[in-house]
């Protein structure tokens, strides 16, 4: 058979008792759980985390041998900043709009007075305003 495949005999026994190494078949379950902790938290745990997360599941391994084996794996986590409030800037020069309502938002018939909220909301990619409107009526 050697001959009829052009393999040497040494060449077919080496490859007949090649076997992962124990050092490998950990090394391939630890990175297995790694990626199932990293999608599992919607790709924002970090190594730290993901190694308490495999601490809990009885795994011992290190902070550093989970954030190389994530660096393999081109796996790194987003940072989400904190969300901060951003109000408008009172410190402008434009003219301001005078404040008819005066919080009395009681009307004497439907569709007369009309108020709007706009809130922020926040995405990778910045803040999009969204208006919400409606009108007041009693």
């Amino acid at each position: 058979m050697c001959r009829t495949f052009q393999v040497s005999r040494s060449g077919y026994y080496k490859w007949r008792m090649d076997r992962t190494s124990k050092r490998q078949d950990r090394k391939g379950e630890v990175m297995k759980r790694i990626r199932y902790h990293f999608y599992d938290h919607q790709m924002r745990c970090g190594s730290p985390k993901i190694t308490y997360l495999l601490h809990l599941e009885g795994l011992r391994v290190s902070s550093r041998t989970v954030s190389i084996y994530m660096r393999q794996m081109n796996l790194r986590s987003v940072v989400m900043p904190k969300y901060r409030v951003q109000t408008t800037d009172s410190k402008h020069n434009h003219p301001l709009a005078p404040n008819t309502l005066n919080q009395q938002f009681k009307t004497s018939k439907p569709n007369t007075v009309w108020v709007t909220d706009i809130t922020y909301i926040p995405c990778r990619g910045g803040r999009l305003p969204r208006q919400r409107s409606g009108f007041v009526h009693t």
